[in-house]
């Protein structure tokens, strides 16, 4: 599929990248898992894939294989025995057996399991907007940044209104951790569109109270499932473009859907108690409708 790819900080890895730059296309799954198992699900990635036959062969050429799977992390080093290396390939063999369409799972699962966002618990969440012009814009988020003080939602200060539930027991940095995002569009874009995309993800970061900070890794793609015959390797294909002039309305749902995912990574976790009985307390949902009424943004 046609993608792009954006860092707004670099303090993280996102594998494969390099390639999506150079050729404009995502030639795999995207997998998000924590910063010191990056190896072991990029490596087993490309195992599933050649067990798969998941994998376009070169013209005249069958039994060429190569991949560079996109793999992304974020830390959770605080709640994660990281460096115990507890994922192995089977467990992303599991994950790429077990995916499917449909809802999907939010909070504490999967690479978003150790997570932590603005100082309390989080991890995946996913958000997505159908446009009036019928296209749909979908985000998936694994967050883990973020300071307490700057936490922002629907525009009431949070984070200052709810200073109690703090990390416990080990030393809690919240100026290290990253975000990674994924966004995904029905809409048919080409690469340096899909970058534009990626471009518009830190704004919706932003309004959540994000700022990028120097430990975190802010990395983003994007990729458009449109113009399905285009990665075909041996005729000219035919593509389908949207104009420049009509994505106003694809970066602005990208904002509000990467703004929500993140709210809803936070919302769907729950405290969890982690290696050496360091503690990540879950935003109190009945605290957080009070503040919203608080500031006229819920209705009593």
């Amino acid at each position: 599929m046609f993608s792009g790819w954006y860092a707004l900080n670099g303090n993280g890895e996102m594998t494969g990248t390099t390639w999506v730059e150079e050729s404009g296309f995502l030639e795999g799954p995207v997998m998000i898992t924590n910063t010191h198992s990056v190896g072991v699900v990029r490596d087993a990635t490309i195992e599933w894939e050649y067990r798969n036959d998941y994998f376009t062969p070169l013209p005249g050429d069958s039994d060429t294989f190569w991949a560079l799977p996109v793999v992304g992390e974020t830390y959770g080093g605080f709640l994660n025995d990281i460096n115990g290396f507890h994922v192995t390939k089977q467990h992303t063999f599991d994950a790429l057996d077990a995916a499917k369409s449909g809802p999907v799972a939010e909070g504490n699962v999967g690479g978003g399991t150790a997570m932590k966002c603005h100082s309390f618990k989080c991890g995946v969440g996913t958000s997505s907007r159908k446009l009036s012009n019928g296209y749909t814009v979908g985000v998936l988020v694994q967050a883990n940044y973020g300071s307490r003080n700057t936490l922002t939602i629907a525009g009431v200060p949070v984070g200052q209104e709810i200073q109690d539930l703090v990390p416990t027991r080990g030393l809690h940095n919240e100026e290290s951790g990253s975000i990674i995002v994924t966004v995904a569009t029905d809409a048919p874009l080409m690469p340096h569109q899909l970058k534009r995309l990626a471009r518009r993800v830190p704004m919706g970061i932003a309004k959540v109270g994000g700022y990028a900070s120097n430990g975190s890794g802010d990395i983003f793609i994007a990729f458009s499932t449109a113009n399905e015959d285009a990665f075909n390797r041996e005729v000219n294909p035919q593509l389908e473009m949207l104009p420049n002039d009509q994505m106003s309305s694809l970066f602005l749902a990208t904002v509000q859907a990467v703004e929500e995912a993140i709210v809803n990574s936070m919302v769907a976790a729950e405290t969890m108690e982690g290696i050496n009985g360091n503690t990540v307390y879950a935003l109190p949902h009945d605290r957080l409708q009070a503040l919203l009424k608080k500031y006229n943004r819920m209705a009593e």
